[in-house]
């Protein structure tokens, strides 16, 4: 990642299909302060004096959160996802959800968490920092494939290992776009029940992708058996980093009392973060006030227009690489339903000698797909984001890029 954002700086006038992040015409700074005043009218209205509402933004706030009755409700509307507010913890960004439940998950040396492959890199970072071993379950040409998940398990426990997890973003997926059928999910879920382990669903672009949407896992879930790592960054404000967990699953202590795995995390991020900021919390919470509790409705025109996007880097690459070419040259490339990503697979090894030639002779940015397989693997694929460009930089983006691959074939 240093040195994608190396080649980046190095090269300005290049365009970048590499950042996976929102489309900047969608945020007005004027806009924060009417999400502020939004929900101190809420809290008002709620019975706080001004002395409670002072605190409320101001001090350092609960541990877990204190928009935890608004996150749950944006989940009844949005997702059909019934939870007591105490089962969620509010967190900063996604990124520290995945921190927290790993290290409240994984208690020696003998457990492993299993993901799925391409992964994506802020989870495994997560694991490293904690010592922690991943196991790479490889997608299909179709993406997940539940019987791999279940040959992984096996095999972990044949070696003395405890799998405690599976990590998995179910809907277009980051890095390659992928969406798990209906079949597998509820296949996942049966899987989880019957070899005892839990599902972390990260599922951040459902929200700003176009069309109906499969249930998510936790949707299904009858047996609370996956754990929903969540973020408003992608739907609402990627600037306030507010994330949250979704963790109503009853936990042991040792002294052999029940609570939900949700306090454990909250204790945990006690001493981590202590809390997430106050203010980040009252601008997502104001946002969602403004749509009556749901973040669906806000994102009405972003999902049309990251639905745009996608399309129009479909038919770009189709005007630029048409079938009798692309066959000829070996590429091909999968057509996601949503989300920022799609991959592309090229005859030529995609590491960063590509990139660094692609970026200065040729003007364009992608990812390598090497970095997202943690145990070795997409040494031919690029990805490409499409979220953060206007349609007249993906144009001119993908004709550079096919001026790239068709070089680099023939070399």
């Amino acid at each position: 990642m240093n040195f994608l954002n190396e080649i980046t700086h190095r090269y300005p006038d290049a365009v970048s299909f590499a950042p996976g992040r929102p489309y900047d015409g969608f945020f007005d700074p004027e806009d924060i302060f009417g999400h502020m005043r939004r929900y101190m009218q809420h809290l008002d209205k709620a019975g706080y004096s001004a002395e409670r509402i002072r605190d409320a933004l101001f001090q350092y706030g609960p541990t877990g959160g204190q928009i935890r009755e608004l996150v749950a409700e944006s989940l009844r509307l949005d997702e059909q996802i019934n939870v007591a507010p105490e089962a969620i913890v509010v967190t900063v960004g996604c990124q520290e959800a995945m921190l927290l439940t790993l290290r409240a998950l994984i208690a020696g040396p003998e457990d492993v968490l299993l993901v799925s492959s391409p992964c994506y890199v802020g989870i495994t970072g997560a694991a490293r920092l904690l010592d922690v071993e991943t196991i790479a379950v490889e997608e299909g040409p179709d993406g997940f494939r539940c019987a791999d998940l279940e040959a992984a398990i096996k095999a972990e426990r044949a070696r003395g290992r405890r799998p405690r997890a599976f990590y998995v973003i179910p809907d277009h997926s980051n890095p390659s776009g992928a969406t798990m059928s209906a079949a597998e999910r509820h296949a996942l879920l049966q899987l989880a029940a019957r070899e005892d382990i839990l599902v972390l669903e990260d599922s951040p672009y459902r929200l700003v992708s176009p069309g109906p949407q499969m249930p998510t896992l936790k949707a299904l879930d009858r047996e609370r058996r996956v754990v929903q790592l969540g973020s408003f960054a992608k739907s609402l404000f990627p600037g306030a980093r507010v994330g949250y967990v979704v963790a109503d699953q009853t936990v042991v202590d040792r002294a052999g009392g029940t609570g939900l795995l949700a306090d454990e995390l909250t204790r945990i991020k006690s001493m981590v973060t202590v809390n997430t900021s106050p203010l980040s919390q009252a601008a997502v919470a104001g946002m969602l006030l403004s749509a009556g509790g749901g973040a669906a409705a806000l994102n009405t025109d972003t999902a049309a227009h990251y639905g745009a996007a996608m399309e129009a880097t479909l038919e770009q690459l189709e005007a630029v690489l048409p079938e009798p070419k692309r066959t000829a040259l070996g590429v091909r490339w999968n057509r996601p339903s949503g989300g920022f990503f799609l991959t592309v697979t090229v005859p030529f090894a995609a590491d960063n000698a590509a990139l660094a030639r692609s970026a200065e002779e040729f003007g364009v940015i992608w990812t390598p797909m090497s970095y997202f397989y943690p145990q070795g693997g997409g040494e031919h694929v690029l990805r490409l984001s499409i979220s953060y460009l206007t349609h007249a930089d993906i144009r001119e983006g993908i004709a550079r890029l096919a001026r790239f691959i068709t070089d680099s074939a023939r070399l």
